[in-house]
């Protein structure tokens, strides 16, 4: 530990928070989700074991997940989950508060920033650092983002589709969605409902889109079985969904995230432009994970798309890099 104390990076997503610790690496990575008793107001489970209650809690259980679209929507929830992840990942035994740098959506209003640095502090931090996604997804992809070209950063996560133009160390151009992960599940629910009178919830929708799902057509169909409830008899039921439904499903979601790309590529500056060409688009975050998503990106807009190594972890990993960045600077000012 040196003399500054641990230095951790914190990735608070809307689906999944991950911790990274210099010199380790991500070392805990759990849903952003909570389940407390609303009588007692005493929390119940955390993170995984929290994630599996979802939908299967008696009355006076409530599983939530405390942040919607990238920003917290229950602050103090959000306080005790960020203290319980702390915790875990550094131990309860430290004589020094840890320096926590922790990002948020590009789109995220000061008062919301302000939130996440004031629950980052009363959980235990000793110093804050509030780092947009964009920049912590393009650290952590391994972009030199201090150089004078244009690189572009697609970061789709849980809650928020955060795209950026990286030169010089900062985002020229930034432009974030509240369309992402969360959206993809909610789309195939509702396509459930409306195609086939079922109804499933969010933990089902996940697994099919993880599974089977498709914004690109597959070369070959893939199918599953799925089980809910009948709407119309309102009994179990199971069916058969294929890959080529889930397309359809997604259609008008994943539309709107290239139609958000093409805005930023309109906002981008010609000769950055001329380097975003030439260079490609990064996709980081797990909604980049959905397939066919580089295909239908390259396809609509003509740039060669990739997707980031590591793709689920390298805005926790940037948010880390960019702590050490930052107390390596402060050390060196002091010598």
């Amino acid at each position: 530990m040196s003399i500054f104390g641990t230095e951790i990076g914190i990735d608070l997503g809307t689906s999944n928070v991950l911790v990274y610790i210099k010199g380790k690496g991500v070392v805990l990575e759990e849903p952003s989700v909570v389940a407390y008793d609303r009588e007692t107001n005493k929390i119940k489970a955390i993170g995984e074991e929290a994630r599996q209650m979802l939908g299967r809690t008696p009355g006076n259980i409530v599983a939530i997940r405390p942040l919607k679209q990238g920003v917290i929507s229950d602050y103090s929830v959000t306080e005790r989950m960020i203290k319980y992840f702390i915790q875990k990942a550094i131990g309860r035994r430290r004589f020094r508060k840890p320096a926590v740098s922790i990002c948020v959506p590009s789109s995220a209003t000061e008062v919301e920033k302000k939130a996440v640095e004031d629950a980052t502090y009363e959980a235990g931090a000793r110093s804050v650092e509030i780092i947009e996604e964009p920049i912590a997804a393009a650290i952590g992809a391994g972009i030199d983002i201090g150089k004078s070209c244009g690189n572009m950063i697609v970061d789709i996560g849980g809650g928020t589709t955060d795209i950026a133009v990286m030169s010089l160390g900062g985002a020229v151009v930034s432009h974030s969605v509240k369309i992402a992960g969360d959206d993809f599940d909610d789309a195939i629910v509702r396509y459930m409902r409306k195609r086939h009178n079922l109804l499933i919830g969010e933990r089902t929708a996940e697994e099919i889109k993880i599974k089977i799902g498709a914004c690109y057509r597959r070369p070959e169909t893939l199918s599953m079985e799925v089980r809910g409830r009948n709407l119309v008899t309102g009994l179990p039921k199971t069916i058969s969904l294929t890959s080529d439904e889930t397309e359809e499903a997604l259609k008008d979601v994943t539309a709107q995230i290239i139609d958000a790309i093409h805005t930023a590529l309109e906002m981008t500056p010609p000769e950055l432009a001329a380097d975003i060409a030439d260079r490609g688009i990064v996709l980081t975050g797990g909604g980049s994970l959905l397939y066919g998503l580089e295909d239908l990106i390259e396809e609509k807009t003509g740039i060669n798309t990739m997707t980031a190594e590591n793709t689920m972890r390298c805005v926790a990993i940037g948010t880390g890099k960019y702590v050490e960045m930052t107390n390596s600077r402060k050390r060196r000012m002091l010598i």
